[in-house]
């Protein structure tokens, strides 16, 4: 390895005698070429010789001299220049600041070319301003800053922009040039001189027009016409202002023409947000939701008052008496306005999440404003899958499907839901009136989605005791088909007790032609199925008669079990009251009433004449076998009137059979917790259990209260000694 060797450099021993006047003479070079640039006569000069000339001045130590002479000179033919912007008359005003301001751009370009070394040596080691700053900062003192040009350049410069606003067409080449030259000038000036008095004026301006507007507007209008300045003030922006003056100038537009009147417009009348939702406005609601979202608690307000709309349009229709007769209708409602709101805030509302959120909350809220919402829900379901979805493609069953389950989540109370709608697919099930077996078991596994197995075992159980009575019933006849001969054909659903919704109800006296069929059925089955027993439901059953009227006219009649035992009795006799029928068929009351309604009231079924004639059925009211019935069918179906909402005391006895089932599911929640906890107060109980239930039903804090009371009888729980309401748990 070498060793670097160090060199030193000494300085010039010989002083160089330098003429006195040399720098004078060096200047006036450089001044006069200085003058011949700014009058536009630079081509004649030897920019190698100058810069030679700055070069050695500044060599010389003659930098200081250089810089001074520089800054006089500049100065002066910018007084000049100002003079001649300020007799500039007019409109001709901006024309000659522009063009004298890049003459200046010019030659300082120039200028800087020449004193390079002077930029580069003398002036940062002095630190003085750079060449081409000082251009800019004398043009802004000595001409733009000038007493007369100052208040002129900002005045023409706010009259093209309000020129603008009220629909002229303005040079904004022109005008973008003067606004770029303030900004090269640095950001303070482009503020002070020019944005600060324009965002003002442009406020007052603004504040105004929309007082105008929104004496004059309809929401709608008013809405479009602050978007059009909005986007007007945005595309000013792009043409010719700092990029960086964007959000004030928005932010001024928003605060005057909507933060100002955010309540007012919302609020206006027949054309406000409230008369935008009925009418469907996708287009000035999409307006609203676009411009409201700009300002703070624009849209808080958009969504409470479109709550509060709907809150109050679902309360009324859940209260209204004449909807609560139709539930279908009811419940169709509803869908209708789920989806007519869904829409909006698909549509107009970007799909927003605090909307739907506030959607679903409105829903869950009035719904649950009637206690029957679940059973017409559940009424709903059946007439769709009754007759409602036959013919639809499975996709739109989906859909009708997706929907109810939509609403069903809505509902606090979930298992009074189930507790109608497995009433209503037994009825369905068994009466073979479903749609589609397919459509009931993808709501079933929706159900079961939703609340888990427990919801739905009972369920399924039905579907299964469909298929095993299928194959009960092909085993009984292919075991007794040749000694049962012509008799009556039976076709028995076999129903687990705990699975079906049955009601014990007296059984009624069958006709004798069909109690043989029925006792060998229970010999049969009880033969084959070892220690249970069967009890005949006859108030769920369906029979199919052939009957035979006056002039030989033939039909089979559909009927239920009650029908049927009240038509075989007329077989024997011509005349019977209704006391006597029920004292023959042993028909509870109630039953047998809509059963000869349906027999004998309802036109183009009235297999029955009855006198006198009237809808009230009376237990002294006579009945004949109407020999006169004719219908151009040859198969009539007698329906008693199908699944319909329940009358009051109905109501009132499956609300009580609901809250019976409760009190075993609180309790074990209650023993649940307690086992986990071991010791917890009242309240923690109450907020605990309520937890776990919700997803099923609200329990009440005062049977919540009663059913831990009944838990520390059976000694489940105890009191605490000191704290009376601190309870432990008991192993």
């Amino acid at each position: 390895m070498q060793k670097k060797r160090a060199f030193q450099i000494e300085a010039f021993k010989h002083r160089v005698v330098v003429d006195p006047k040399y720098a004078e003479k060096t200047w006036k070079v450089l001044e006069h070429a200085i003058h011949e640039i700014y009058n536009h006569n630079a081509s004649g000069l030897s920019f190698e010789e100058l810069y030679r000339n700055a070069y050695n001045m500044v060599l010389h130590k003659f930098g200081e001299k250089l810089y001074t002479g520089l800054v006089m000179t500049m100065t002066t033919h910018l007084k000049e220049i100002s003079q001649s912007i300020e007799s500039a008359q007019g409109e001709i005003f901006l024309d000659e600041l522009n063009r004298k301001w890049v003459d200046h751009n010019k030659a300082l370009q120039m200028i800087r070319d020449i004193l390079m070394y002077m930029d580069r040596t003398f002036i940062p080691s002095n630190h003085k301003t750079p060449v081409h700053e000082l251009g800019l900062n004398l043009w802004r003192d000595v001409v733009i800053h000038s007493s007369k040009t100052q208040a002129r350049l900002l005045d023409t410069l706010l009259e093209l922009v309000l020129r603008e606003r009220n629909g002229e067409v303005i040079n904004r080449g022109l005008m973008r040039n003067i606004i770029k030259m303030l900004m090269d000038l640095g950001l303070p000036v482009y503020q002070h001189d020019f944005e600060k008095h324009f965002l003002d004026v442009s406020a007052n301006f603004y504040c105004c027009e929309s007082q105008k507007f929104i004496e004059s507007c309809d929401c709608g209008d008013y809405l479009k016409k602050a978007e059009r300045r909005l986007n007007e003030e945005l595309e000013r922006v792009s043409h010719y202002l700092d990029p960086r003056s964007e959000m004030k100038i928005t932010n001024v537009v928003e605060k005057e023409m909507i933060e100002s009147h955010m309540h007012t417009l919302v609020h206006m009348e027949n054309s406000g947000l409230v008369s935008m939702l009925v009418d469907d406005k996708y287009e000035d609601l999409q307006r609203m939701y676009n411009l409201f979202r700009r300002v703070p608690a624009g849209l808080t307000i958009v969504k409470e008052v479109m709550t509060s709309f709907v809150r109050d349009t679902g309360k009324q229709l859940i209260m209204d008496p004449e909807r609560l007769r139709d539930p279908v209708d009811f419940v169709q409602r509803l869908l209708d306005l789920k989806d007519k709101y869904d829409r909006i805030i698909t549509m107009s509302f970007n799909n927003d999440k605090t909307f739907q959120n506030a959607l679903n909350s409105s829903f869950e809220y009035f719904i649950n404003l009637n206690a029957r919402s679940p059973e017409f829900i559940s009424l709903f379901v059946d007439d769709k899958l009754r007759r409602g979805l036959k013919g639809v493609g499975e996709e739109d069953v989906e859909v009708v499907l997706d929907k109810v389950m939509m609403l069903f989540r809505y509902l606090q109370e979930k298992d009074v839901f189930e507790k109608y709608y497995k009433q209503h697919l037994a009825k369905r099930l068994l009466s073979g009136k479903t749609v589609s077996d397919d459509a009931e078991r993808s709501l079933i596994v929706k159900l079961k989605t939703e609340c888990g197995y427990q919801f739905t075992s009972k369920l399924e159980g039905m579907f299964t005791d469909m298929k095993t009575s299928h194959d009960t019933m092909q085993g009984f006849y292919a075991g007794q088909g040749a000694e049962l001969g012509d008799g009556p054909t039976l076709s028995v659903q076999v129903l687990t007790t705990g699975s079906w919704p049955t009601q014990p109800s007296p059984p009624c006296n069958l006709p004798t032609e069909i109690l043989g069929v029925c006792d060998r059925f229970r010999t049969y089955y009880l033969g084959t199925h070892n220690g249970r027993r069967l009890s005949w439901q006859t108030n769920m059953g369906t029979a199919d008669l052939k009957a035979t009227f006056g002039k030989g006219q033939k039909h089979e009649l559909n009927v239920s079990t009650y029908q049927m035992c009240v038509l075989m009795l007329f077989n024997n006799v011509e005349r019977l009251t209704c006391k006597e029928i029920e004292q023959a068929t042993a028909i509870p009351m109630s039953d047998l009433r809509r059963c000869l309604q349906s027999l004998a009231c309802v036109k183009g079924k009235n297999v029955l004449r009855k006198e006198p004639m009237s809808k009230d059925i009376a237990e002294d009211d006579a009945f004949f076998f109407n020999d006169k019935f004719t219908s151009k069918f040859f198969k009539v179906k007698i329906g008693t009137v199908v699944a319909q909402r329940e009358s009051e005391p109905e109501n009132l006895e499956t609300r009580q059979r609901v809250e019976e089932d409760r009190k075993p599911q609180i309790e074990a929640a209650i023993v649940r917790i307690m086992k986990s906890r071991r010791t917890l107060d009242h309240n923690n109980i109450v907020a605990e259990v309520t937890k776990q239930l919700q997803s099923r039903f609200l329990p009440n804090p005062v049977v919540i209260k009663k059913r831990i009371e009944s838990l520390i009888e059976r000694e489940f729980l105890e009191r605490d000694k000191v704290d009376r309401k601190l309870y432990r748990y008991l192993a």
